[in-house]
């Protein structure tokens, strides 16, 4: 009972903490000028097209269900619980490697910032190795995880032909062309399914270990 309380405080405070994080972010863009889209509500509309706001409202909504029910398992909620905490990792991964420095902020933007990109992160990958649900991953759980990345890459790359705009360089196929684009997202593909492949693993060794305790 102990263990359902701890886990259920610890996804309440990660979905919290990506709320106020998404709020942030949507204050700092409303109170922006220019850019790509020049109207406020484009602008406000537009941030839910980048990868780490739509991870981050993933990693919400699958901590409110853990909320509600700790030990929650299917395959399609561990899919999307599992591609919730993977796409954080990934999101902390690459903007720390890649794109932290490439915009000057400060005030709210510098906060939203912090959060989405750092904060959450961390608690994505402390929420799922202390709350799990430990023993919900296979190989059909693994395959699940690919649906959110794999469709976002395609519905990004369908939108940017139409309205010209791309969230991330490496997406860019008016810069890059589309042939070095199909590589980029070949590779994020495979980092997911390695990275998926790897947390199906290490999952199987904390189960173990959890049943000889």
């Amino acid at each position: 009972m102990a263990k359902d309380t701890a886990a259920r405080l610890l996804a309440a405070l990660t979905a919290i903490v990506v709320l106020v994080g998404i709020g942030l972010q949507i204050h700092a863009t409303a109170t922006s000028t220019g850019g790509f889209f020049t109207s406020k509500g484009d602008r406000i509309a537009n941030i839910f097209c980048f990868f780490t706001i739509l991870s981050n409202l993933l990693l919400a909504a699958t901590n409110a269900v853990l909320v509600v029910d700790p030990h929650r398992r299917s395959t399609l909620f561990s899919g999307l619980r599992l591609s919730g905490v993977l796409s954080m990792i990934v999101t902390g991964v690459v903007f720390h490697v890649a794109l932290a420095g490439l915009h000057d902020l400060h005030g709210t933007a510098k906060a939203a910032d912090l959060v989405l990109h750092t904060v959450s992160p961390v608690l994505a990958l402390i929420g799922w190795l202390f709350i799990g649900p430990r023993g919900a991953i296979n190989r059909t759980v693994v395959w699940v995880t690919l649906i959110y990345p794999v469709g976002w890459l395609i519905a990004t790359l369908i939108r940017g032909a139409i309205v010209g705009f791309y969230p991330y360089p490496f997406l860019d196929a008016t810069t890059h062309g589309y042939l070095r684009v199909a590589v980029n997202c070949v590779v994020v593909a495979a980092l997911f399914l390695v990275l998926a492949l790897g947390a199906d693993r290490l999952d199987r060794v904390l189960t173990s270990a959890a049943r000889r305790a």
